[in-house]
């Protein structure tokens, strides 16, 4: 199955894996986990992002390698945080289950404590990498996300929305064509979520 509703099931499963923990997004069957569209908090994808945490044609060996990468990313906007302990936030989420939603895509996220807003960091591979992804297909376009520990709706509505923006099938294969920082930063501030239609 592809497509849209192919990737929000895909997105869905991800959210239905193993309980919260600390710094893990809270899992389980219930309906804050399915967030619909119009119950998205005012926090957009395009806040999340700023020019030196976005990456182009970006080289990573594996899949702790672009952990590692993206920690560091979102550290410089965390000044309260290591970079060791984004890493370990993000590691510790994946432990739970891939967040590899299928299609070549990631979304690394975690919720820490000590950050004062939602923050976001992306990366696009020159090369995919295994990530044990729904599809086993190896991801090369990765989107990091971490919020504050007490910002549960906030966390699944930036999921949704990302979720949304990746099941975009023509808007990934733009940012797999883009060559630039500059470019994909400007793609991913312009996406905007596609109106229901009657």
């Amino acid at each position: 199955m592809r497509g849209p509703l192919a990737a929000t099931r895909r997105f869905k499963n991800v959210l239905r894996r193993p309980p919260f923990r600390q710094h893990v997004l809270p899992t389980g069957p219930r309906a804050a986990d399915h967030p619909r569209p119009g119950n998205e908090p005012t926090m957009t994808i395009a806040r999340l992002l700023a020019p030196d945490r976005v990456g182009c044609c970006h080289r990573a060996s594996s899949k702790k390698r672009v952990l590692e990468d993206l920690s560091e990313l979102l550290a410089g906007a965390a000044p309260d945080l290591t970079v060791e302990e984004i890493f370990t936030s993000l590691l510790e989420r994946e432990r739970l289950g891939s967040t590899g939603l299928g299609g070549g895509v990631a979304i690394p996220h975690g919720r820490m404590a000590g950050l004062a807003e939602p923050i976001g960091a992306f990366v696009q591979l020159r090369e995919a990498i295994p990530f044990d992804a729904v599809d086993d297909r190896p991801v090369d376009l990765l989107f990091a996300l971490l919020v504050p520990e007490d910002a549960d709706e906030v966390h699944l509505g930036l999921l949704a929305q990302l979720a949304r923006m990746f099941a975009d099938e023509a808007f990934c294969a733009r940012l797999r064509q883009a060559g630039s920082d500059a470019e994909l930063l400007a793609l991913l501030q312009q996406w905007q979520p596609p109106r229901a239609t009657a």
